[in-house]
C-alpha cells in the first residue's frame, strides 16, 4: 500500500497548470498505468550498520519525498509512487531480493524506476532488478558518483561497502562483463587494497580532485567513451560524493567532494544518451541533516534525473 499523505504542499490556483508542484502530479503506481517515472523507496540502512557507519538512512526515502512534494513540477512524463521496500529484522538479503523483484516489475511495466535509498547497499538490489529484467540482453554499464569504491569483500555478510564487488561476482557467475565507472573517488577514503581490486576489475576511476570545471571537457569525453561501449546504463549516486557543505546529512561527509554544479552536466549527458534504464540515490541520513539542506539537494537531483 502506497502512503500518499506525504504528497502535499503549496497551491497557487491563480497561476493554473503552470504552477503545479510534485504533490499535484504524483499518483500511486499500479501495473498498466502510463509510462513515466516511478519512485520506489528502499527504507533500509542495515548495510550501513554492518559497515560500521552511522545509521539513519532508512528514513531517507520519506524525507526525499517530503522535499520533492513542494518542488516545482517541470516534468514531461507521469510520476508514480511505487511505495517502499523495508528491511525487516536486519534481513538485508531478503530486502535485496524484494527490491530486485519490484524494480524488475516496474521495468516490465515500461517505467523508469528511480530508487530512493537507504544506504548504498541499495545498489545490489537495484542492479539485480535490472539484471533480472534484461536477462542477458545487451551490455550494462554502471556509473557511480561516489567518494567510495564500495568494492569490499563480504566479511562475511554484504554491507553498504560491498555492492559493486557483489555485482562483479554475479557478472562472473553468469558470464557477463562487469563495466563499472566510479566518479568522485576520495583517495583518503579508500585503501590501497580497494584500489588494487578496482584495477583488477578494470574499473574506470576519476578521483575527486580530478573533477574540476577545467577538466569537464575531458570528463565528458571519458564519459561518452564509457557510454558508447554499453547498451544500458544504471546510474547510482551516493550523496556523500558531494562536499560536506552541500551534503551534511550523510554517514560519511566528504572533506573534499565534487560540487553539484559539476555533477549536474554529467547527469544531463548520461540522460541524453537514451541508454539510462534505472537510477538510484543513496545515503541520505535525515538525522544528520542541517535545515533540510541535504534532502533539498537530493530532490534537486531527482529533478535533474527526469528532465
Amino acid at each position: 500500500m502506497v502512503d500518499m499523505s506525504v504528497w502535499q504542499g503549496r497551491q497557487d490556483p491563480e497561476d493554473g497548470e503552470l504552477a503545479l508542484r510534485w504533490h499535484d502530479r504524483v499518483q500511486p503506481w499500479q501495473p498498466g498505468v502510463a509510462k513515466g517515472v516511478a519512485l520506489l523507496g528502499f527504507a533500509c540502512d542495515e548495510g550501513v550498520h554492518r559497515n560500521k557507519g552511522r545509521v539513519g538512512a532508512a528514513e531517507g526515502p520519506l524525507q526525499i519525498r517530503k522535499a520533492l512534494a513542494n518542488t516545482a513540477w517541470h516534468g514531461q512524463r507521469p510520476a508514480w509512487d511505487a511505495g517502499d521496500v523495508d528491511c525487516l529484522d536486519g534481513d538485508l538479503e531478503a530486502a535485496h531480493d524484494q527490491l530486485a523483484e519490484r524494480v524488475a516489475a516496474l521495468l516490465a511495466d515500461g517505467q523508469f524506476p528511480l530508487v530512493l535509498g537507504g544506504g548504498h547497499e541499495v545498489a545490489f538490489g537495484s542492479w539485480s532488478g535490472l539484471n533480472r529484467h534484461l536477462a542477458g540482453r545487451g551490455r550494462v554499464g554502471i556509473i557511480n558518483f561516489d567518494a567510495h569504491l564500495d568494492l569490499r569483500r563480504k566479511a562475511p555478510r554484504a554491507s553498504s561497502g560491498t555492492p559493486f564487488f557483489q555485482i562483479a561476482e554475479q557478472c562472473q557467475i553468469q558470464g557477463t562483463a562487469f563495466r563499472y565507472a566510479c566518479l568522485g573517488v576520495a583517495e583518503t577514503a579508500n585503501t590501497q587494497a580497494l584500489f588494487a581490486r578496482a584495477d583488477d576489475l578494470n574499473v574506470w576511476i576519476v578521483k575527486d580532485e580530478e573533477m574540476t570545471e577545467r577538466e569537464l571537457p575531458s570528463l565528458m569525453r571519458g564519459l561518452n567513451a564509457f557510454i558508447a561501449e554499453v547498451d544500458h546504463l544504471y546510474l547510482t549516486i551516493d550523496l556523500d560524493v558531494l562536499p560536506a557543505g552541500q551534503m551534511p546529512g550523510v554517514s560519511a561527509p566528504a572533506a573534499h567532494g565534487v560540487v553539484l554544479s559539476l555533477i549536474e552536466p554529467l547527469i544531463a549527458e548520461i540522460r541524453a544518451s537514451g541508454k539510462l534504464r534505472l537510477a538510484d540515490l543513496a545515503e541520505l541520513n535525515p538525522s544528520l541533516d542541517r535545515d533540510g539542506l541535504s534532502a533539498r539537494v537530493a530532490a534537486r537531483l531527482v529533478h535533474q534525473l527526469i528532465k
